[in-house]
């Protein structure tokens, strides 16, 4: 399984709103038309605050986050290149100030609720040095235990950034966009988030971020399911 992820901002002279319903309605019809799509979940952000940690953020500032789950890189290649391609495309400069783009490897650590819980989602850079094989199996065989540990998590996943297009369809190195992770947590709500990273797992977890973690930028989404064909992808 494969994600691609998108990293929106709004035009400008648009409106959050406006931004916000063309993404759901028009551009949502369009998305789940596409071949082989075996989910598409959108993350429009409603707080941007650094929530529950004491961390250095990163300047990012964003709209949203899409994800699109094909079984393989070939099945989401074939979904760009169908016709429903182009159409993606052209809208995308219709309601999209600006649009990058990220194949990440997901891995669920603790599988999200169905529905009613929030969510957080946050940009990791790694420690300037590191590389990104050391950064990989820090996250995954030491962190996610950690994290597994925090007191009224819900749900816990990784995604591990394998590519990156700035903007779309124009590859960029590591170097002139250093982002290696996106992660996603879930909560009943900032109170749980907060006393989670408050209690003694969280201050561990957040210990052993500081070792190989340079930047941890954090945001509040809702998500908007447009397609969920497995019936378990949040």
């Amino acid at each position: 399984m494969i994600v691609r992820m998108g990293w929106l901002q709004k035009p400008q002279d648009w409106s959050l709103e406006r931004f916000r319903e063309h993404w759901r309605g028009h551009h949502g019809d369009l998305a789940r038309q596409l071949p082989g799509l075996r989910a598409y979940v959108q993350n429009h952000i409603v707080d941007h605050v650094q929530r529950g940690i004491a961390f250095q953020r990163g300047p990012m500032t964003l709209d949203g986050f899409s994800q699109l789950w094909f079984d393989d890189l070939a099945a989401m290649q074939a979904a760009i290149a169908s016709p429903v391609g182009p159409q993606l495309v052209a809208d995308e400069q219709v309601f999209i100030g600006d649009l990058r783009i990220t194949a990440v490897d997901s891995h669920t650590v603790i599988a999200p609720p169905k529905q009613g819980a929030l969510k957080r989602m946050s940009i990791l850079r790694r420690k300037i040095g590191m590389s990104p094989e050391q950064f990989a199996d820090e996250w995954r065989r030491v962190h996610a235990p950690l994290v597994r540990q925090l007191p009224g998590i819900l749900g816990y996943r990784q995604n591990r950034i394998l590519s990156r297009e700035w903007p779309k369809g124009h590859g960029v190195s590591h170097e002139a966009w250093p982002v290696d992770g996106v992660v996603e947590l879930w909560f009943a709500d900032t109170a749980a988030l907060d006393a989670a990273f408050a209690s003694p797992a969280g201050q561990a977890a957040m210990a052993h971020a500081n070792t190989f973690i340079e930047e941890i930028t954090t945001f509040l989404v809702e998500p908007f399911v447009v397609v969920d064909r497995e019936g378990e992808l949040r």
